[in-house]
């Protein structure tokens, strides 16, 4: 009868997983460059909802400048996703088991 708790275990685990997979919809994650000059945000998923760009780096002569900007701001967001994922995920799945279930954001 051991082996039913730790089926009951993982099917709580899977279900807390789908209700994160859920709220990571909602979340917003926010990073900026250039002090604030480009802003990225992305949802729990690592996608980009939002881009600010203030009106002061748009120089046609700059253009090189703002494209390192937006990487800047894009690539630290994504960062930061990431790391909240982890630590999420860290609440739910079990130190032995993270990594080694399929799928898994880790």
């Amino acid at each position: 009868m051991k082996g039913f708790g730790e089926i009951g275990k993982l099917m709580k685990i899977q279900s807390e997983i789908v209700r994160l997979q859920e709220e990571l919809e909602a979340r917003r994650i926010e990073a900026s460059s250039g002090g604030g000059m480009v802003r990225a945000v992305m949802n729990g998923h690592g996608e980009l909802v939002e881009l600010k760009i203030d009106p002061q780096v748009v120089n046609p002569q700059e253009v090189e400048m703002l494209q390192d900007l937006i990487l800047a701001a894009v690539s630290e967001a994504k960062r930061r996703t990431q790391e909240m994922v982890r630590e999420e995920m860290s609440k739910i799945v079990p130190a032995g088991l993270m990594g080694k279930i399929p799928g898994l954001i880790t």
